[in-house]
């Protein structure tokens, strides 16, 4: 059993030693492994802009929804005042003396 633990013991100092980057192994692919490292940094930083930015598009999509909610109210409220019904009761209650003609309208021309 101890001589177990003692290889470990010398791989874990072999490792985080530093002394395995001074391989014939690590020096020959030393290129790779940055380039490998620079990738891995790349992706991860453009998963997150990614997610941010899905964030913001749900963010602006809710309140789009909710502005067409806001339209389609003001719409309909005023299209109920501007119905003929609803402008003479106004103009009743405002005490105008305004009546509404049975008349056509003349168009005169030139």
């Amino acid at each position: 059993m101890k001589f177990k633990f003692d290889n470990i013991r010398k791989s874990f100092v072999h490792v985080f030693g530093g002394s395995v980057l001074t391989e014939n192994f690590f020096l020959k692919n030393m290129r790779f492994i940055l380039a490998s490292v620079l990738i891995m940094i790349l992706f991860i930083s453009h998963r997150y802009t990614v997610l941010e930015r899905m964030s913001e598009i749900e963010r602006l999509q809710q309140v789009l929804r909710d502005a067409k909610y806001e339209s389609l109210t003001i719409s309909s409220s005023l299209t109920e005042a501007s119905r003929q019904g609803e402008i003479e009761r106004r103009v009743q209650e405002a005490g105008l003396e305004l009546k509404v003609t049975n008349e056509p309208v003349y168009h005169i021309g030139k």
